[in-house]
């Protein structure tokens, strides 16, 4: 989070925004007053955007009050300038409730749109018209409101294409679960937004060139989807003490950088745990040791740059779990204590791609013997 700034705490869920977002701000407000706008119409446009953003935070907070109903924590709310991003530790895996956690931010803009139509008529104000009007020529007597009903449509149509990673990609997958096992539900929705998203690409070229983007960014989403849920699918029967490294090499928060180049030259291991009166401060990687090297030269001790954070595993965890929790913390490394307290190995990012690797083949050895058998 140090590229983004917090703004609030609602409902024990911090919201951020991201300092490039502060940069559409001020190209909203420059860009009015290029247009020949006074600074109060430029403000104006300033706060439909924020009036914008606000409908995106209600969406965010949709998906992240409903998943806090089935046990999901959400880590924060960061606003970006392409749109709001809701941090759940994971998605539920029983389909009901992911339809219902997917599902709940596109309804929250569909009760604002209603809300907001209701006004319009109380109002008697015009209905907005098929094109959203540029925010930088807004003006509250042109279209403020009437746009506003038009983004919360938008948004909602727009999420509810059936791609990943949009909401409507995880919603046609929680229906496709209820048939199929996720991996296949998956692999099925993701196929299916990626021929979507070639689509978007034929658009954008005779009509718009957003859509390219668009459909590059929905393609992509939809092949790490599917990427992440193959990499649990084949996991889900392995423990940590299955791929526990045993043989591994310490390095005291005293020790030079110097010393752990000599290290990561000698052998193969590419990630260390960091220890000081035998205690576990940290770990530290290739990259921080290179980093290190050239910021603070070979005699600074590896205590300057030791990540501190890091969290401690058990060997009967289930191994998607844990490769969960390294993926929301972003670690690399991460030490296995057994029930006693005792460090009894690590476990890396390395170890879980040998052993998806592994798990794949054998699935392919069993699909051979139960196809030659048929």
């Amino acid at each position: 989070m140090s590229w983004s700034l917090k703004v609030v705490r609602l409902f024990g869920i911090n919201v951020y925004i991201h300092w490039t977002f502060l940069i559409l701000l001020g190209w909203i407000f420059l860009s009015s007053l290029g247009a020949g706008q006074s600074t109060t119409e430029a403000l104006i446009s300033i706060g439909f955007v924020l009036a914008f953003f606000a409908c995106v935070v209600m969406h965010e907070y949709g998906h992240a009050l409903t998943a806090r109903r089935y046990g999901i924590p959400t880590k924060n709310i960061t606003l970006l300038p392409i749109g709001g991003v809701a941090s759940l530790e994971k998605m539920p895996e029983n389909p009901k409730e992911e339809l219902l956690v997917a599902i709940a931010g596109p309804a929250v803009n569909v009760v604002i749109a209603i809300l907001i139509f209701l006004y319009m008529q109380i109002a008697g104000l015009e209905l907005p018209t098929t094109q959203l009007e540029d925010p930088s020529q807004l003006s509250l007597s042109q279209m403020f409101i009437p746009n506003l009903l038009l983004v919360n449509v938008i948004l909602v149509l727009f999420n509810l294409i059936p791609a990943f990673p949009m909401d409507g990609g995880r919603v046609l997958r929680a229906l496709l679960s209820m048939k199929y096992d996720r991996a296949t539900a998956t692999n099925t929705a993701a196929k299916i937004g990626q021929f979507l998203a070639i689509g978007f690409v034929f658009l954008g070229f005779m009509y718009d060139f957003w859509l390219i983007f668009i459909g590059l960014f929905i393609f992509l989403g939809a092949s790490g989807e599917s990427r992440y849920e193959t990499t649990r699918f084949l996991l889900e029967d392995l423990k940590v003490r299955d791929v526990l490294m045993h043989q591994f090499t310490p390095l005291h928060a005293w020790d030079s950088i110097s010393k752990a180049v000599d290290i990561l030259l000698d052998g193969q291991e590419k990630e260390f745990i960091v220890e000081e009166d035998n205690q576990i401060i940290g770990t530290i990687s290739r990259d921080d040791i290179l980093r290190g090297l050239k910021e603070h030269g070979g005699e600074a001790r590896l205590k300057r740059i030791v990540n501190p954070d890091w969290i401690d595993l058990s060997p009967d965890m289930q191994l998607n779990d844990a490769y969960a929790k390294m993926q929301q913390s972003r670690l690399s490394i991460c030490p296995v204590f057994d029930e006693n307290g005792e460090l009894t190995g690590i476990l890396n990012q390395e170890n879980i791609l040998e052993a998806v690797m592994i798990q794949s083949a054998r699935r392919g050895e069993i699909e051979q013997v139960e196809e030659g058998m048929n």
